[in-house]
């Protein structure tokens, strides 16, 4: 039983608007407020203890993962194991660290999902340069894309009528993506959508309209977020993406096809900023509700 108001910690970047909204949504429930770098943590095996200054992360009362770094890599791999070690002291985490690992190199997303039969755009994974190669004849026009990425970040398109497409095959393995995913281009129909879940049920949909010639619908490249009522068949294809992977708050990338909905991805931290924008609903205070009352089942408050 807890008696004492709830510790519950926010892993994120301090600073950083979402991090921070949900540590305010927190701690206007519980009366605390704690938000933790794991670029800052240590953890000490010997003495069971993971300690962000002078809090040791084994004895709060839980945490909730909103950001593991500044941008997906594979250190995020490492500070999740951390996490998950905590976790094993008997901490509720929001989302598990396992399934957030699941997530955030691309092929394990991508394999996860295909092996489920959720719609994708045909994508091919190698490390040869001639199946690349051939990959681009055959789909046309292709989007080259890092394992450990979002925003679109390091995603190059390639098309098979333009010159020197081999070499740009080549540069990009020898700078850094040795491991080739080769997804085709999908033609957008001036949006995606993001659609959300807490808890595995269905919060709400926003789009990412394009406002400009990118190719790509992020808010990096100059899209905007906007209000969305999907199909029933879209939230049905997200929901059953989304619960492969048994998160606590997610949105899952949606394309509207010519045939049906197709799955990008499903977000290993979910982002707060489209329901904010695009449906007007806080993401931090849901989130946070929810959070309290399985943090209290959990201790059985």
């Amino acid at each position: 039983m807890i008696d004492a108001p709830l510790r519950i910690g926010v892993i994120g970047l301090p600073g950083k608007w979402s991090t921070e909204a949900l540590a305010d949504a927190l701690e206007e429930r519980t009366g605390h407020r704690i938000v933790i770098e794991l670029a800052q943590v240590a953890c000490d095996l010997a003495e069971g203890r993971v300690t962000f200054g002078d809090v040791n992360l084994c004895e709060l009362d839980g945490l909730v993962i909103k950001k593991a770094g500044e941008s997906y890599h594979p250190d995020m791999l490492d500070r999740l194991e951390i996490l998950r070690y905590v976790e094993s002291r008997g901490v509720p985490i929001f989302s598990k660290p396992l399934s957030i690992m699941r997530l955030l190199d691309r092929v394990s997303c991508t394999i996860t999902l295909a092996a489920a039969d959720i719609p994708m755009p045909p994508t091919i994974i190698t490390e040869n340069l001639d199946e690349a190669s051939a990959a681009v004849d055959r789909f046309g026009a292709v989007v080259l894309k890092p394992l450990y990425s979002t925003k679109a970040r390091g995603m190059t398109v390639v098309r098979a009528d333009e010159a020197h497409r081999d070499e740009v095959l080549r540069y990009y393995k020898e700078n850094g993506n040795g491991v080739l995913y080769i997804q085709k281009m999908i033609p957008l129909p001036g949006r995606d959508l993001g659609v959300v879940f807490l808890g595995g049920e269905y919060v709400g949909t926003y789009a990412r309209v394009k406002t400009n010639e990118a190719w790509n619908t992020t808010t990096r490249s100059g899209g905007k977020y906007d209000r969305h009522d999907p199909s029933p068949q879209i939230i049905e294809v997200a929901q059953k993406a989304q619960a492969l992977f048994d998160l606590s708050f997610t949105s899952v990338d949606v394309v509207e096809g010519e045939n049906g909905p197709i799955v990008f991805e499903v977000s290993a931290f979910g982002g707060f900023r489209g329901l904010k924008e695009g449906l007007e609903v806080d993401a931090s205070k849901l989130y946070a509700d929810y959070v309290i009352d399985q943090v209290r089942e959990a201790h059985g408050a």
